[in-house]
């Protein structure tokens, strides 16, 4: 698979959501002791937004990349089963927050950036895939 303008938008929104999605999650949190003005409430929004708009852009442009050579169903391969995750939880997430169920609305966000950044991002990394062969092959050589 080339790396086609539409990977290349895919590929970094992905990455820019992996690095600010603790910016969010740190800046709700604050510091370990919890101390009042230790939260940045607006940090939080806007490293939030900035995150959500990141995934959506990660998720509907996987929607339109497709790979016909791992096991697939129309080009569709099982990590494109974490598009409708990603919509489905995001929608959770801020149904939570309109309702006032913080809890939940941070459990949802947490289980997303673990689930769809570090797991499906560590799976992007192996060497049948585009990225894992652009860094493990040619830019350090080692496939």
């Amino acid at each position: 698979m080339q790396l086609t303008p539409l990977i290349a938008v895919h590929m970094t929104a992905a990455l820019a959501a992996i690095a600010i999605g603790p910016i969010a999650l740190w800046a709700r949190r604050g510091h370990a002791s919890h101390q009042p003005g230790s939260q940045r409430p607006r940090l939080h929004r806007a490293a939030g937004y900035a995150w959500v708009t990141l995934m959506l852009v990660t998720a509907l442009s996987a929607v339109f990349i497709r790979d016909f050579r791992l096991p697939n169903i129309a080009g569709y391969t099982p990590i494109h089963l974490l598009v409708p995750t990603v919509l489905i939880t995001l929608y959770v997430a801020f149904r939570a927050l309109l309702r006032g169920n913080l809890a939940r609305h941070r459990q949802a966000m947490v289980s997303l950036y673990v689930s769809a950044c570090l797991v499906a991002g560590a799976f992007t990394l192996m060497p049948s895939r585009l990225l894992g062969q652009t860094i493990w092959g040619q830019w350090l050589g080692w496939i």
